[in-house]
């Protein structure tokens, strides 16, 4: 079976060194991972800069000793796959075995910015990741890579056995919100990532996705991992934290609305959210920014967006729900004021009570 994990998931939009300083955080909390999402230049609107994960997780694996740092996630609609498992080589060298993880996606709002895996160009989504995967696997087990598929070609000699290289596998998890690449992850990777505004019921219906897809390539459901992001804060003032929530929820809202709309339906339906009920978020973060986004999100929305927020015992009851419904990892993203204090509270005051979960 796979363990419960927790972890905590930024985005590569701030300064690197108060990245590092809350990855270092999580660290000493108590935290089982810290998984960086790559920024796009989209955020440049609303005061935030695109940075490289990549870059910023190998230093992060540097800077912590015990965490697992995942790329959670990256897209192959910006790197080629030869590329990706160099960089996995890096972090293999600096993280060393089993503190890595590689986390794969489309990306639709990249691949909306840079004109990418439109109808009609190219492979779909699902070839590019399936390929990119293969040849990943292929250049980290040191093989002969003799690859032309319908998205890349590809092209390494066997690694040499006197090559100072890990020989060991890294695990991968696809980031997809539909069903085609949620079935993906269960034929062939090693888990499945979900969105941000993931509810407990949008857990269940992923799970039985990817694990339709497992059964058809006759792999067990059971070994593989689920993790979720989800909108979260902690305080002992409870309406504090929600208002935290709040403010990140507006900004994730506001995006499912203006760059991910398609792919983003069934998180909605299962969130029982309607675009016309938070299409006025989207409209008060374009006009005014992300606290003009939080001030539209009711106390109704942010109860269907099922964020991880409040006292450490409504983050206990919240996890829960959370695991129950099917979750083997939490991918927690912290909000507001002193995130490392709420690291170090939620190391304190939560995590004990899933450690042997």
């Amino acid at each position: 079976m796979t363990p419960f994990r927790i972890g905590v998931l930024q985005l590569s939009m701030e300064p690197v060194e108060e990245t590092v300083q809350m990855a270092r955080a999580c660290d000493q909390s108590g935290f089982d991972t810290f998984w960086l999402a790559e920024a796009y230049p989209w955020w440049r609107k609303h005061s935030m800069e695109a940075r490289s994960s990549t870059a910023i997780t190998a230093i992060i694996a540097r800077e912590t000793r015990r965490i697992a740092v995942g790329w959670g996630i990256i897209s192959p609609y910006t790197r080629h796959p030869v590329q990706i498992a160099m960089e996995a080589r890096v972090m293999q060298d600096v993280a060393g075995d089993g503190r890595f993880l590689l986390g794969l996606g489309a990306s639709k709002i990249f691949m909306k910015e840079i004109g990418e895996g439109e109808s009609g160009k190219g492979a779909g989504p699902a070839t590019v990741i399936h390929e990119c995967i293969d040849i990943i696997r292929a250049m980290l087990a040191g093989d002969e890579v003799r690859y032309q598929g319908k998205a890349y070609s590809a092209y390494a000699p066997p690694l040499k056995s006197d090559a100072y290289a890990s020989r060991s596998q890294v695990p991968i998890y696809i980031g997809a919100t539909g069903p085609v690449l949620q079935r993906l992850s269960g034929s062939h990777a090693d888990g499945l990532l979900t969105a941000s505004i993931t509810t407990p019921d949008f857990v269940r219906y992923a799970r039985a996705v990817m694990e339709e897809g497992a059964r058809a390539a006759g792999k067990d459901p059971a070994r593989l991992d689920l993790g979720s992001v989800i909108v979260g804060s902690i305080s002992h003032n409870r309406a504090q934290a929600r208002d935290n929530a709040r403010e990140m929820a507006a900004m994730y809202l506001a995006n499912k609305v203006q760059n991910i709309q398609g792919s983003a339906d069934v998180l909605l339906e299962k969130a029982g959210l309607m675009l016309d009920e938070i299409r006025p978020i989207a409209e008060a973060m374009e006009s005014g920014g992300r606290q003009a986004a939080a001030r539209a999100v009711s106390d109704d929305v942010l109860r269907k967006v099922c964020p991880i927020a409040g006292t450490p015992e409504d983050c206990i009851e919240a996890v829960a729900r959370y695991h129950d419904a099917g979750c083997t990892h939490i991918l927690l993203e912290l909000w507001g004021d002193d995130r490392a204090e709420q690291a170090r509270l939620f190391g304190e005051a939560v995590l004990p009570h899933f450690k042997a979960a």
